[in-house]
């Protein structure tokens, strides 16, 4: 947990030597990581490398696989890797919440309506099949067919 006042994970406020000594690499090998484009460190007036927290972990984690036989190119593979991971399981989040508020909807006030499908010179048949409690394959899924309606919800 980050102590009141104190700069967020993504503010750039530790000097190369502070963040050599807090990943425990050398200051060489974070110029040479910065090079190669593991870390961005942001920089202060003078040019100087100015590095955050997430900067911090991050090393860390280089460190680490480099530690376990990886090479750089490797590790730059999984970071990319993990970064695109990381975005999917955003977009992910974002897709349930949108379907929890789609479900929402009818909750409230708005009654559940029952579409129906008709096809010319054919009765009114609902498009939900009748599944009633304790019928055979009650557990299995059942799929929905819709025709498409030009204008319509998809």
């Amino acid at each position: 947990m980050i102590a009141p006042g104190a700069p967020g994970p993504e503010v750039p406020v530790y000097v190369i030597s502070v963040a050599a000594e807090l990943t425990g690499l050398h200051p060489q090998t974070l110029r040479a990581y910065d090079r190669l484009g593991l870390v961005r460190p942001g920089r202060s007036g003078g040019g100087g490398r100015r590095y955050s927290w997430r900067d911090i972990e991050l090393l860390r984690e280089v460190a680490e696989l480099t530690a376990a036989g990886i090479g750089l190119e490797g590790v730059r593979r999984i970071l990319a890797l993990e970064n695109r991971v990381a975005a999917l399981r955003l977009r992910v989040a974002e897709l349930e919440e949108e379907l929890d508020d789609r479900d929402r909807v009818p909750r409230m006030g708005r009654q559940p309506t029952r579409e129906r499908i008709t096809a010319p010179g054919s009765p009114q048949q609902d498009n939900l099949p009748a599944v009633r409690p304790g019928s055979p394959g009650t557990g299995a899924a059942i799929t929905i067919w819709r025709r498409n309606i030009p204008g319509g919800p998809i």
